[in-house]
C-alpha cells in the first residue's frame, strides 16, 4: 500500500474509535456497561444489529464465495424477513416487559437455573468460536499488507478490539457502529462502480452480467427442493427462517443490541429496518464478486489467490513445477480471454447458435484454467499438509490492492477492520454479559455491589478476548469463513431456538424435560452435522423441532410441574 492508503487507513480507524468512546461517555454500572442505559433509538439499534452481523468476515468472504460459487447464497438470507416480524411480535416485548440483561434470564423464570445455564453454555461455546473467525478476516488483510504471518496480525486486531471494548462497553459499541455502517455503504458502492469502470471499454455492467449468467454464476434463486443442496429457495426460507429466528431472538450478541432500545417500539423499528435492508445490501456485496468474476476473465488473476502460500511453495524444492504451471497458466488464461471476447461478441449479434458455441467453447477453457490451478494446489499440499487451499477469502483482497486507485484502497481495508471491530466488540460485549449476569452474578456472587459486577463485565471482556484470538489462530484451517461461521452456528442454534420455543408457547413443559430434550437434540444435530446427512441450514429446524417433540415426549415421564413466567 502506498503512504496515502497508509494514512486513511490509520485516520479512518482512529477517529471511529475516538468517536465510540467520546460518545460512550463513562460507565458506572453494569446497565451503562452492558445495556447503555437502554436509551438507544431504532436506527442506532437498526445499524448495530447489521453491523454486529456483517461482519468482515461479510465484506471479505463474500465476493469470493459469488467469484466462486455464483450468487445463490444470497437465498440464505430469505427467512430473514419472516424471523424479524415473528421477533418483533413475541421475543422483543418479553424482553423488554422483563427487563433482563440476557436472553437466558427469561428461561431460569420459565423453566431452572439448569436449562439457563444449558442454554447460555452453548451460547458462548458457539460465539467465542465464531468471533475468533471473525477476528482472522481481517488478519488476513494485515499479513498481506505487512507480509507477516497472521498470528501476529490476529494478535493485533483481537487486542486492539478488546481494548476500546473494555473501555466503552456497549455505547461505545453502538455509536461506533453507527458510523462504521454509514462508511461501509459509500465504500462498498465506491467499489462496485469501480470494477464497471475497470472493465474493457467495450464491456458494460450489462455484460458483466451476461457473461457471469453464462458461466453459472448468476444462479440467485433454485427452486430444486434438495435436502443436501446448501443453498436453494428452500433451505434459505425455511432452514434460514429457524437459524435468523435463532440467531436474532437466542444469541445474546444480537439480543444486547435490541435491549438496548428505550422502548419496544424502537427495538422492533430497528429489526425491521434490519429485515428491510439486510436482503439487498447482500446482494450488492455479492454482486460485486460476479463484477469481480467477470473483470477477470479480461484481467489475469493470479494462479492462487492466496499470496502466503504462493510464496511457501516458491521457497521450497516444487518451485521449479510451480514455475511452469504459472507459464501454462498464463497461456490458458489468454485461450481463456479470447474465447470471452467471443462470447462478448456473439451476445452482441443475438445469434443463439453462435451464443451456444461460444459459451462452450468458453467453459472449455475455464475448465483448462481450473485443472492447472488445481494442480498448483496440489504441489501446496505436497509442500506442506496444513496448507490453506481455499483462497475464497483473498479474491476482493487481491482485486483491491492490486487495482484501486490510492486513498481507496486504505478505505476499502478499513472497512473490512471497521466491520470486524463491529461485530467483534458487540460479540465480546455479549460473551461479558452472559458470562456475568448468567454465571457470575447468579451462582458465583449474587449480591455483590454494581462496582464489582462493573469489574468482572470488563475482565469478562478480556478473558473472552483471549479466548476469541486463540480460536483465531485456527480459523485458516476452516476454508470459506462465510460459510463456515453460518455452519458452526447451526450445529447450536436450533436447539438453543427449541428451547425458546417451549418456553414461549408449550406452557406445560417443565425444566427438566426440556433440559434432556435439548441434551439428546444436541448429540443428535453434531451427529447429523458431522456425516453430512442433510445441508447445514437445515439442522437449524431440525434443531428446533426435534427440542419441542422430546419436550412433549418426555415431559409425562418427569412428573415436573411447569412454570410459568
Amino acid at each position: 500500500m502506498s503512504l496515502t492508503d497508509w494514512i486513511v487507513l490509520g485516520t479512518t480507524i482512529l477517529l471511529i474509535i475516538s468517536y465510540g468512546l467520546w460518545k460512550s461517555g463513562t460507565n458506572k454500572n453494569i446497565d451503562q456497561f452492558l445495556m447503555g442505559n437502554r436509551s438507544l433509538s431504532w436506527y442506532h439499534i437498526g445499524f448495530s444489529v447489521m453491523a454486529t452481523q456483517a461482519s468482515a468476515i461479510t465484506f471479505l468472504s463474500a465476493p469470493g464465495q459469488a467469484y466462486s460459487d455464483g450468487m445463490r447464497f444470497v437465498q440464505f438470507y430469505f427467512g430473514l424477513p419472516l424471523a424479524m416480524i415473528v421477533l418483533c411480535i413475541t421475543f422483543v416485548p418479553i424482553f423488554h416487559r422483563l427487563k433482563v440483561y440476557t436472553a437466558y434470564e427469561f428461561l431460569e423464570q420459565r423453566f431452572d437455573l439448569k436449562t439457563r445455564a444449558l442454554t447460555s453454555g452453548l451460547f458462548l461455546i458457539q460465539r467465542g468460536l465464531s468471533t475468533g473467525i471473525a477476528i482472522y478476516a481481517p488478519a488476513i488483510i494485515l499479513s498481506i499488507i505487512l507480509n507477516i504471518n497472521t498470528t501476529y496480525t490476529t494478535i493485533f486486531i483481537g487486542g486492539l478490539v478488546t481494548f476500546y471494548t473494555v473501555l466503552g462497553g456497549t455505547k461505545a459499541v453502538s455509536y461506533t457502529q453507527l458510523l462504521q455502517m454509514s462508511i461501509i455503504f459509500v465504500g462498498m458502492f465506491a467499489a462496485g462502480a469501480l470494477v464497471v469502470v475497470l472493465l474493457p471499454h467495450h464491456i458494460g455492467f450489462a455484460h458483466a452480467l451476461k457473461l457471469a449468467g453464462k458461466m453459472g454464476k448468476m444462479n440467485v434463486i433454485d427452486w430444486k427442493f434438495d435436502p443436501s443442496s446448501r443453498y436453494n429457495i428452500w433451505s434459505g426460507i425455511i432452514g434460514g427462517f429457524f437459524l435468523q429466528l435463532s440467531y436474532f431472538g437466542t444469541d445474546q450478541s444480537q439480543v444486547g443490541r435490541y435491549l438496548t432500545g428505550s422502548s419496544v417500539g424502537q427495538s422492533r423499528m430497528g429489526l425491521i429496518m434490519n429485515g428491510l435492508i439486510k436482503i439487498p445490501m447482500q446482494f450488492c456485496i455479492l454482486l460485486i464478486g460476479i463484477l469481480v468474476f467477470a473483470f477477470y476473465q479480461f484481467n489475469k488473476p493470479p494462479m492462487f489467490f492466496n499470496q502466503y502460500e504462493v510464496k511457501q511453495v516458491k521457497q521450497s524444492q516444487y518451485a521449479g513445477k510451480y514455475n511452469v504451471l504459472e507459464g501454462k497458466y498464463a497461456m490458458a488464461f489468454e485461450q481463456r480471454k479470447t474465447k470471452a471476447n467471443e462470447l462478448m461478441a456473439a451476445i452482441d449479434s443475438h445469434d443463439q447458435t453462435q451464443i451456444d458455441k461460444a459459451q462452450a467453447s468458453l467453459k472449455q477453457a475455464d475448465a483448462a484454467t481450473t485443472d492447472i490451478r488445481r494442480q498448483s494446489i496440489g504441489l501446496m499440499k505436497k509442500n506442506n499438509r496444513q496448507a490453506d487451499t481455499d483462497d475464497t477469502n483473498y479474491v476482493f483482497l487481491n482485486f483491491v490492492t492490486h487495482y484501486l486507485p490510492r486513498g481507496l484502497i486504505g478505505l476499502l481495508i478499513a472497512i473490512v477492520f471497521l466491520a470486524s471491530m463491529g461485530s467483534t466488540a458487540s460479540a465480546l460485549n455479549s460473551l461479558a454479559s452472559t458470562s456475568v449476569v448468567d454465571i457470575y452474578k447468579r451462582t458465583i456472587n449474587p449480591g455483590a455491589s454494581d462496582k464489582n459486577y462493573l469489574l468482572a463485565s470488563r475482565l469478562a471482556t478480556v478473558f473472552w478476548g483471549m479466548v476469541c484470538i486463540a480460536m483465531a489462530l485456527y480459523a485458516g484451517k476452516m476454508g470459506n469463513l462465510l460459510e463456515a461461521v453460518n455452519q458452526l452456528g447451526s450445529y447450536i442454534y436450533g436447539t438453543i431456538l427449541g428451547v425458546f420455543v417451549v418456553a414461549f408457547y408449550v406452557k406445560r413443559v417443565g425444566g427438566s424435560a426440556v433440559f434432556i430434550a435439548a441434551l439428546l437434540s444436541e448429540i443428535i444435530i453434531c451427529i447429523m452435522g458431522y456425516y453430512g446427512v442433510v445441508a447445514y441450514l437445515w439442522l437449524n429446524a431440525i434443531g428446533c423441532f426435534l427440542v419441542i417433540f422430546l419436550s412433549l415426549l418426555l415431559n409425562p415421564i418427569m412428573h415436573e410441574k411447569a412454570k410459568i413466567a
